[in-house]
């Protein structure tokens, strides 16, 4: 009789087991409410980068690669219907269009734009959203506050205001805006080359998970905080990843274009856990960098270290 007690046990046990393991493949886009998609992987100049005369671009000018487009994240809010834009691009046209078509019935247009600096790879997107192009109406666009007063007080991004193709929507360092019931991003101050703007990174929080996106930073040294300490709060980490190391950059002087290697970032955060690790994935990548091919030694060399690179198109659930 204990025999046969124990052997029910072990039977209901394991079909709790069985069902467990199916929980997470059925759950859809609309169970997890809010979705993130990278929608471009590349430095501002893009891939082919002008005047490029290395075999990184040589044969994409005659035969240019879809996944090769400039940095930018998608966001959207299945309950809601609603979609978010991180960074305009050079590609928007390409990135808007990817974004309205994710999910049923979602608008040309996203719900709102941020821009985290003035870098042209950043906020030049903004012009396919005037009277020369689509003409749209009221596009919230979320900067900080000399971000904000550059695209006022310079042309053609103040006639984006004063036709009202755009609206601009001020940020506060550090606080937290509320997009909807299951969304909220805010704004931390990074150090780059600020010349026309400040620059900032987001922290975006869905109802289960977060994500960090830190497109550019100088330096980590020169950052007042750390993302060593950080990390712990994150789901998932998207940061800079422009250049593997100094050897691909040999035309241009390094000290103009500060970036993090790759090669320092994994040195950097090389005690961090195995689980934290694997939260960061390298982005922004520079047309010279070896890791935009998935089947290079280099990028094989990330993943074997426990971290990830950012691809085009990839999905994670907020």
């Amino acid at each position: 009789m204990a025999y046969l007690y124990l052997l029910i046990r072990l039977l209901v046990a394991s079909c709790v087991l069985l069902f467990t393991d199916h929980v997470p493949a059925a759950r859809s886009r609309a169970d997890t409410g809010v979705m993130l998609r990278v929608l471009g992987t590349v430095q501002d100049g893009g891939s082919p980068h002008m005047g490029c005369k290395k075999a990184c671009c040589s044969a994409l000018f005659a035969q240019p690669d879809p996944t090769r487009q400039v940095v930018a994240l998608g966001v959207a809010d299945a309950s809601n219907q609603q979609t978010w834009l991180f960074e305009a691009t050079p590609d928007f046209t390409r990135q808007a269009k990817a974004l309205s078509q994710w999910g049923q019935g979602l608008s040309e247009t996203p719900g709102g734009i941020f821009l985290t600096h003035a870098h042209i790879g950043h906020y030049s997107g903004l012009m396919f959203l005037g009277k020369e192009a689509m003409n749209a109406q009221a596009v919230p666009v979320y900067t900080m506050p000399r971000m904000l007063d550059f695209l006022q007080q310079n042309g053609p991004w103040g006639q984006l205001v004063t036709n009202r193709n755009i609206t601009l929507q001020p940020l506060v360092q550090d606080s937290a805006l509320r997009l909807s019931a299951h969304l909220r991003v805010t704004p931390i101050r990074v150090p780059h080359r600020d010349e026309y703007s400040e620059t900032v990174g987001f922290l975006i929080e869905g109802p289960h998970k977060s994500a960090l996106f830190i497109p550019d930073i100088d330096k980590w040294e020169k950052w007042d905080r750390s993302l060593e300490t950080l990390i712990d709060g994150l789901d998932y980490a998207f940061i800079d990843g422009t250049f593997y190391d100094a050897a691909e950059i040999n035309y241009r002087n390094i000290a103009d274009i500060p970036h993090p290697f790759i090669i320092e970032s994994m040195a950097r955060f090389a005690n961090l856990s195995k689980a934290n690790k694997a939260k960061i994935y390298f982005i922004h990548f520079n047309h010279t960098n070896p890791v935009l091919d998935p089947q290079s030694t280099q990028s094989h060399q990330v993943e074997a270290s426990g971290f990830h690179i950012a691809r085009f198109q990839q999905e994670f659930e907020l």
